[in-house]
């Protein structure tokens, strides 16, 4: 038998989880989420067979959340929140997330003769009671794209039960039928809508407008840049510790339902600020407060990240009413900028520039509630 090596637990085994650098380098959250998975896993190989009669909602609380969906960032364990709630009763998803240090504003409650799956016996469950699920939700008039995160859910909790040995069976969401998803006809902003509704609009929901459809950003992305973040000067910039080239936006962060989050990896990028966003931004630059590395290039009058749900409800969806284009929305600037730009190639800065800087943003501060007050 070979002898331990110094300084080591002679009863603890070292696995390795992966690389902590090069191309395939594995994450601080990936590595713990997979950590995770593996210590789940040995500790519950012989847990089955004593354990036999676990429902599906015991397997989520004491499995599911803690191994899988706790390991995600913030919009992650949100999405899965809302999701389940339609898979097991909304009180006891409310329980379960309080208990994993999560409270739930949502108003849902449990439906009469709903098939949620919680009181059933892991084991037992089939791909039967799946579509039942599904075909319940669809019935009701749910969207072919929420039938579809129910099922997404319901499989990644059973592929999360069969890594665990909790359920030996093929994962039952795999063999269920999904409803079409309708066609949806788009129809993107023309160019006077796009003039209408800037001249429409005010502070801060005229800048959140720019930037989607000039920057491509989104709104999340809007929400939580920060002035370290952008650089206005024609020199590099060091100011969120690493280079940002000349004139350039570095997409970094998020702001999502209340928290400051790092974008994925995917979406970390540089963009460069286009010519028609150069004199906005430095006119939000050169505001009284609120001005600092750290603080948002869009700020209410507290500093905080404006409220982009708040002003969605207030502003952007009364100024599509009453310009009659009720399914005005973030997307539909981005999806408009893109449409406009296929048609008009460079002529279509030429045709905006005269109407931003004619009718330049003038209020550099709001409320939550879009309210203007400097």
């Amino acid at each position: 038998m070979g002898e331990s090596k110094p300084g080591r637990d002679p009863g603890r085994e070292e696995i390795c989880i992966g690389r902590v650098s090069g191309p395939d380098r594995v994450t601080k959250i990936e590595a713990q989420r997979i950590a995770s998975e593996i210590f789940l896993t040995r500790m519950r190989q012989n847990e089955t067979a004593a354990r036999p009669g676990m429902t599906v909602s015991s397997f989520v609380k004491t499995v599911f959340v803690p191994s899988h969906v706790q390991t995600k960032k913030l919009a992650g364990r949100a999405y899965y929140q809302a999701i389940l709630k339609h898979v097991l009763a909304p009180e006891e998803v409310d329980l379960i997330f309080r208990g994993a240090g999560k409270n739930s504003k949502t108003k849902l409650t449990a439906i009469q003769d709903w098939p949620y799956l919680g009181d059933l016996r892991l084991e037992d469950c089939r791909p039967e009671h799946v579509q039942r699920l599904i075909s319940a939700a669809q019935a009701r008039g749910y969207s072919a794209q929420t039938v579809m995160h129910i099922r997404n859910v319901i499989s990644a909790m059973f592929s999360c039960a069969i890594k665990s040995r909790h359920y030996p069976h093929d994962n039952p969401a795999k063999r269920t039928i999904l409803p079409e998803r309708p066609q949806k006809s788009s129809h993107p902003l023309t160019l006077a809508q796009v003039k209408a509704v800037l001249q429409a609009m005010r502070y801060p929901e005229k800048e959140m407008t720019l930037l989607a459809m000039l920057a491509n950003m989104t709104v999340a992305e809007i929400c939580g840049l920060q002035w370290k973040h952008v650089n206005l000067t024609g020199a590099w910039s060091r100011n969120a510790g690493e280079a940002i080239p000349p004139i350039t936006i570095a997409v970094r962060m998020r702001w999502y339902r209340g928290e400051l989050d790092s974008v994925k990896r995917a979406r970390a990028r540089n963009l460069p600020i286009p010519e028609l966003l150069l004199p906005m931004l430095i006119m939000l630059s050169g505001r009284g407060m609120w001005t600092a590395p750290d603080d948002f290039v869009l700020a209410s009058r507290a500093g905080t990240p404006v409220n982009a749900i708040n002003i969605t409800a207030r502003r952007l969806r009364s100024i599509g009413d009453e310009l009659q284009m009720p399914r005005l929305s973030w997307q539909a600037f981005r999806r408009g900028h893109f449409a406009l730009q296929a048609e008009l190639g460079s002529q279509l800065k030429f045709h905006l520039a005269s109407l931003f800087h004619s009718d330049a943003p003038g209020t550099i501060l709001a409320d939550d509630r879009g309210t203007k007050l400097a």
